[in-house]
């Protein structure tokens, strides 16, 4: 008995000390309510290991600054903390890691404010004696808890993701941290204006109030929304653009071939019966360039290629291969949906190899560029092979990755030492670059 007792004067005991050790198991329910959010939210996809490091990490952090550090300074480097660490271990970029920062501190501050004035009317206490009596200290961050995690199971019911934040532009980006960084100022003045102010502030103010500011944030997710759907929607129609180009191209050629089509078949005939098969083999070989041309064409299709950046950028590459003169032979066998990379970093990485591949092969005698994208489910990885024709047989395939390295004119030799800076960020890619007499190959395998 005399145990329970000591236990009970410890909750009712006025201790500020006694309140942060209560408070302890608070920080661990909030940093994993906080990971849940932003990585249901912002659709992260991620693995155990990742969620218990940021969970370990971050609590161990909170529980320090908690006890070492003054209130206002424990929530910067709370705060702080959880934006490197989300860049770091979920390996966000720097927008979507403001993001995810951003909609905790949104939800925690909202649900403490809408329960304040309910929660110190019910029990008939003031807020020195909420924050210093653990007890009630206890009961008032559970019960905010309980709210969050109903905002976010009815997030989840209407499964709310913003998987729009992949494809918006900087300008867009800016906005929407420019927003963002205004919502949370609000919400800064707003809880100071409830925390000190609360004792004659009457409950329907109190209600009010957090119903205009859940609006005022409800609508400007809403028109932020509609402006990246332009945005995404503006992209979408200058694709179309290219890809209505394409088909004119695409027409024109197989309405060519249809035109030389008694005209093939006679020449072919004429090369039989004379049995002039080195002829026919160089007629062959000539007619298959435009064959695998109008192929191409086929295959540069947004509904093969299913991602937006990705078929903008193999689209300028063909054609800027094609103006000079370069045979390209292209394999889609791949859905970019599944990609097992950030698009923002494989672009980069795509980018980079094409324009290496384009310039390598401009400059040889045989002109040939082959590019493949394909599933290889024996061994559970996907497959992006561009290889081409080059002049200089003694090329170096693992200086060409050191700093400054280039054999091209006016460059900075800086492409391919920034395509293993982001190979290292990823431990489940790989490049395996390899030479003959014939190509060049660089294999990127993603696991």
């Amino acid at each position: 008995m005399g145990f329970f007792n000591k236990v009970w004067n410890v909750l009712t005991f006025h201790s500020l000390f006694n309140t942060k050790i209560i408070a302890l198991p608070c920080i661990f329910i909030e940093t994993y309510i906080g990971m849940i959010l932003f990585l249901s939210v912002l659709n992260i996809k991620t693995n155990k290991k990742s969620k218990i490091l940021y969970l370990l990490v971050q609590s161990v952090i909170g529980v320090i600054c908690n006890f070492f550090m003054p209130n206002y300074l424990f929530i910067i480097i709370n705060y702080l903390s959880a934006f490197l660490l989300i860049m770091i271990i979920f390996k966000q970029e720097l927008f979507k890691a403001i993001v995810a920062i951003i909609f905790p501190i949104f939800l925690f501050g909202i649900a403490t404010t809408l329960i304040l004035n309910p929660y110190l009317t019910l029990f008939n206490i003031t807020v020195n004696e909420l924050y210093n009596i653990p007890i009630y200290n206890l009961g008032y961050l559970l019960f905010s808890y309980l709210i969050d995690l109903i905002i976010i199971f009815v997030l989840k019911a209407k499964s709310l993701k913003f998987n729009i934040l992949e494809n918006i532009d900087n300008k867009n980006k800016k906005i929407i941290i420019t927003n963002s960084i205004f919502t949370i100022i609000t919400l800064i003045l707003q809880a100071f204006i409830v925390f000190y102010y609360i004792d004659s502030l009457p409950i329907i103010t109190t209600f009010l109030s957090f119903i205009f500011f859940v609006s005022y944030f409800y609508i400007s997710i809403f028109s932020l929304t509609k402006v990246m759907q332009l945005s995404v929607t503006k992209v979408e129609l200058e694709n179309t653009k290219d890809y209505n180009n394409t088909l004119r191209v695409l027409n024109d050629n197989v309405r060519g071939f249809k035109h030389d089509f008694n005209n093939i078949v006679t020449t072919i005939g004429g090369y039989i019966r004379t049995n002039d098969m080195d002829g026919l083999k160089n007629y062959y070989f000539e007619l298959e360039k435009d064959c695998q041309m109008v192929n191409n064409l086929c295959l540069l299709n947004p509904k093969i290629i299913n991602n937006a950046g990705i078929y903008n950028l193999l689209n300028s590459k063909y054609i800027e291969a094609e103006s000079k003169n370069i045979r390209v032979n292209m394999t889609f066998l791949l859905d970019f949906n599944t990609l097992k990379m950030k698009i923002y970093e494989f672009a980069r990485i795509l980018g980079i190899l094409l324009d290496n591949a384009i310039d390598a092969s401009n400059e040889s005698k045989e002109k040939i560029i082959n590019i493949a994208f394909r599933n290889d489910n024996k061994n559970n990885r996907q497959l992006i092979v561009i290889e081409n024709t080059y002049n200089n047989k003694n090329i170096d395939t693992e200086k060409i990755f050191e700093k400054g390295i280039t054999e091209k004119e006016n460059h900075t030799g800086l492409g391919l030492w920034e395509v293993r800076k982001i190979l290292e960020k990823n431990h489940n890619a790989n490049l395996f670059t390899s030479k003959n007499d014939k190509f060049f190959s660089q294999q990127l395998e993603l696991y």
